[in-house]
C-alpha cells in the first residue's frame, strides 16, 4: 500500500471516529437549538425548520444514525407491519419492534384522548451498555461482531426482565413463543417508511456529509 493511500485511509477512519463521537453527545435527543449544515439535513431528509421546532431526534447504533422526525410520521403504522412480517412472518402491532401504536393510543399527553394527536416511531436504541441485557438472568441478550444486540432464544425464558429493565419498555415477549423481540437492526421499519419518518443513515454516508470541503 503506498504512502499516500496508507495516509488517506488512516485520515478517514480518524474523521469517522471523530463524528461518531460528536453525534454520540447528542445521541437521543432532539436537535432543536443547533444549525445543521446543508448536507447533513438533505441526508436526514429534514429541514432546519424541522429541526427547530423539536421534531428531528438522533440516535447512534453500531451501524449508522437513527434519524427520526416526528414531522413526517403519519401513524400508518407500515414501519409495524414490515417488522413483524419480517421477523414474526405475522403482522402485530404489539410484537413489534418499532412503536407507533402504543404511542398513538395512549393517554400520556397525547393521542386518542388529547385534541394533539401525536405519533412517531420509537424503537431500539441500540444502546453500548444494553439495560435489558445487563437485567437477563440467562445472559440471553449478546452483542454480534457488529456491536449488534441480539437475543439468544436457546436462552430466554420469557421472564420479562429485559422489557422492565428497558428506560424505553421496547422489548416485548411474544405472547406466542414466550420469547424476547427486541430490534436487530434488519432496517425493515426504515426501509417500508414510505414518509422518511424513520431511516438509519450509514456512517460512511455521515462521516463524509460532516466533513468540511478541504482546500488544496
Amino acid at each position: 500500500m503506498s504512502e499516500v493511500k496508507k495516509e488517506n485511509k488512516i485520515d478517514k477512519l480518524l474523521n469517522q471516529e471523530m463524528t461518531r463521537r460528536k453525534f454520540m453527545k447528542i445521541s437521543g435527543k432532539s436537535l432543536a437549538g443547533l444549525t445543521v449544515s446543508a448536507s447533513l439535513l438533505s441526508l436526514f431528509g429534514c429541514t432546519q425548520e424541522q429541526v427547530d421546532s423539536g421534531a428531528v431526534s438522533l440516535w447512534t447504533t453500531p451501524t449508522g444514525l437513527l434519524v427520526v422526525n416526528q414531522a413526517k410520521c403519519t401513524g400508518c403504522q407500515r414501519c409495524e407491519i414490515n417488522c413483524t412480517v419480517v421477523n414474526d412472518g405475522m403482522v402485530s402491532s404489539h410484537t413489534s419492534r418499532v412503536k407507533i401504536t402504543r404511542n398513538l393510543m395512549s393517554n400520556n399527553g397525547h393521542g386518542t384522548y388529547q385534541d394533539d394527536w401525536v405519533y412517531y416511531p420509537d424503537t431500539c436504541r441500540q444502546c453500548d451498555v444494553p439495560a435489558c441485557g445487563e437485567a437477563c438472568p440467562k445472559e440471553a441478550i449478546y452483542a454480534d461482531d457488529k456491536g449488534v444486540k441480539h437475543v439468544d432464544e436457546a436462552k430466554c425464558v420469557g421472564c420479562g426482565a429485559c422489557v422492565e429493565a428497558c428506560p424505553w419498555h421496547m422489548p416485548t415477549i411474544h405472547p406466542e413463543t414466550r420469547k424476547s423481540t427486541k430490534c436487530i437492526l434488519c432496517g425493515a421499519c426504515a426501509e417500508g417508511c414510505v414518509t422518511g419518518a424513520l431511516s438509519i443513515v450509514p456512517w460512511d454516508a455521515v462521516t463524509a456529509a460532516a466533513q468540511p470541503t478541504r482546500k488544496n
